[in-house]
């Protein structure tokens, strides 16, 4: 199965691009001696800053992709230090800015995220300029007359401005979902694992207008009611299969793309679904698992613009997971896509250039 034509618009002379909406985050990674109870001390081993936040990691992951087209950033950030730190790490990838708005009133959103080595990350945040970014701030039209083809919002659940539901049962997210498809963009959504009581309801409101939605399994289960993994912490393929066809009965248009560290799921409609095995990775080449999911999703993106076969395409999503793991923060273990075509053949011995 192929992703389609949708995507490859081969009529135009350019090399089309990618814009992508949403979080933009200055994240100050802290790798710990270990996780203390309350009222006891850890060291902090190391340092790192980073820009993060689901827009940002994946516009920057394509830039480290070598990604072929034009790359762009829709969102805003605080007139402040952190907010000149996004876009000038932004800028020196690549990628045009000009989507940004720099709002006065707000601190640029930054997060310290508390990493313990071979163990699940903490964060704590604070929303500053996300918060306050609506439909209202972005203009995807802009984008599409440029020539760019993939509009890509992440994260969902992290974006109160685009999250809230109105009293029509809308939300702001998917007004800015159906812009976009109205100027001619295919839509692609990430969303967050947030625990919030309405995440099915605010998530679902913005499935009608979002052509691929790329996902993990714990965001599946709670947009879909369906459990996905038991007890013990094990997956439960069945329920990632319901999961998917609930997706894809709810409105998602092209493809809905579930991905958890064992395994890809990639549900399309009218066609079975295409699962894809990832190889285990030695928890000692583990720093920090921060921005795998985003890894992964940008490889997805790259692929889909570029009309890739869905197989080879989620094998070199689980290829730029696996190599991101590698990294203290969330984008600088990628390498060029060169690198991780390499990586998937050996990953996978069926695959196909």
């Amino acid at each position: 199965m192929r992703t389609g034509e949708e995507v490859r618009g081969s009529e135009r002379q350019d090399k089309g691009g990618i814009v992508c909406a949403g979080n933009f985050i200055v994240d100050r990674v802290h790798t710990l001696s270990y996780w203390p109870k309350q009222g006891n001390l850890a060291h902090i081993l190391h340092q790192d800053l980073g820009v993060g936040g689901g827009a940002a990691n994946v516009v920057t992951d394509l830039a480290s992709l070598g990604f072929p087209g034009k790359l762009a950033a829709a969102g805003c950030v605080g007139a402040d230090i952190d907010g000149e730190i996004v876009k000038s790490r932004l800028v020196d990838a690549g990628i045009d800015v000009g989507g940004l708005m720099v709002l006065s009133d707000r601190a640029t959103a930054h997060t310290h995220v508390m990493n313990v080595p071979g163990e699940n990350r903490t964060f704590f945040y604070h929303g500053g300029a996300n918060d306050a970014v609506t439909d209202a701030l972005v203009f995807p039209e802009v984008f599409a007359s440029a020539g760019y083809r993939l509009f890509y919002l992440g994260y969902l659940m992290l974006l109160p401005g685009l999250d809230r539901l109105g009293p029509d049962g809308r939300s702001g997210a998917s007004r800015l979902l159906e812009a976009a498809r109205r100027a001619g963009l295919t839509t692609c959504v990430d969303f967050v694992s947030s625990e919030d009581p309405e995440f099915a309801a605010k998530v679902g409101a913005s499935l009608p207008y979002c052509d691929f939605l790329i996902i993990n399994e714990v965001e599946a289960g709670r947009a879909t009611g369906v459990a996905v993994r038991d007890a013990r912490g094990d997956l439960i393929e069945a329920g990632i299969l319901t999961a998917g066809e609930r997706l894809l009965a709810a409105g998602v248009a092209k493809g809905a793309v579930i991905h958890a560290p064992e395994i890809c799921f990639w549900f399309a409609p009218g066609a079975s679904p295409v699962v894809t095995r990832s190889r285990p990775v030695n928890p000692s080449d583990i720093v920090s698992t921060v921005g795998a999911g985003d890894a992964f999703c940008a490889a997805v993106l790259y692929g889909l613009h570029e009309n890739w076969p869905v197989g080879r395409i989620c094998a070199v999503a689980h290829a730029a997971a696996a190599r991101c793991l590698g990294g203290a923060t969330a984008t600088d273990g990628i390498p060029d896509m060169a690198i991780l075509v390499d990586d998937a053949k050996e990953m996978h011995p069926a695959f196909t250039a």
